[in-house]
């Protein structure tokens, strides 16, 4: 198809890049055009990712592969995902970013030049969803606690999503560790869970007089982050500048 958008996926053999990956193949208007990840490079994206080859090799590096693809997802890690925002911005390439580790303050200080940078901590829309009713839950409920529980693999603590609700809810700054009461995320207490047999969960507990309100939502398959980015990668051409969130193109 002539009108299809060309994607790169940069982790492409990490676990949400080979899901990307797999989810691409079932769309009309999306198709993969590059990959980078340099665990990797030189090997055939589709059968990475544990599918039919697709002809797509993966290169070693974003910067020799940027100009392959007309919009960009990153699922890599926090320390080189700010390279990669840089590179593609230079490159006038619209990026997706679902690699955890950025606040909230520094996508707002980026200067795109009117390219689209999307950054999403959690793409499942029943997560967007229980932030969005966190915070209105907050306005009633002022005392709050947020438990985050994923996998062992997870290598930031805590999560981007745990960090965007407790920024939702109020939350400005880090302090250091505060024990076994977690993070103190602006005053808002953030709890911690890395165990084998997890995906992605996460509880907004509330407390009152005499009451208790628990708001969660639960991951038990990455594919349930798959219409999250699709949608973004149907909406980023139209994004200029940075943006934080993916409830700013579900117009919550």
């Amino acid at each position: 198809m002539s009108n299809q958008l060309k994607v790169g996926v940069s982790g492409a053999g990490g676990r949400m890049g080979k899901e990307v990956i797999k989810a691409l193949t079932k769309e009309q208007d999306l198709v993969l055009t590059a990959a980078v990840d340099p665990a990797f490079a030189g090997k055939d994206a589709g059968q990475v990712a544990e599918i039919e080859s697709n002809g797509v090799i993966i290169d070693a590096s974003l910067k020799e592969a940027v100009n392959k693809a007309e919009v960009w997802v990153d699922f890599t890690r926090p320390d080189i995902v700010k390279d990669n925002i840089a590179l593609a911005v230079e490159a006038g390439k619209p990026i997706i970013v679902g690699t955890s580790g950025l606040s909230e303050g520094y996508v707002s200080s980026l200067t795109t030049n009117g390219v689209g940078v999307l950054v999403v901590p959690n793409f499942a829309l029943g997560a967007v969803l229980m932030m969005h009713f966190a915070k209105q839950a907050h306005q009633f409920f002022p005392n709050v606690e947020i438990i985050e529980l994923h996998h062992d693999k997870k290598v930031d603590a805590p999560s981007g999503t745990a960090v965007k609700t407790a920024e939702l809810l109020g939350a400005k700054d880090v302090s250091e560790n505060q024990g076994p009461r977690g993070q103190n995320y602006g005053g808002i207490h953030v709890h911690s869970v890395r165990l084998p047999g997890l995906i992605a969960h996460q509880e907004v507990i509330f407390g009152g007089e005499g009451q208790l309100l628990t708001i969660r939502h639960d991951s038990f398959d990455r594919i349930s982050f798959m219409p999250g980015v699709m949608l973004a990668l149907r909406k980023i051409m139209s994004i200029k500048g940075p943006v934080y969130g993916l409830e700013h193109i579900l117009g919550l």
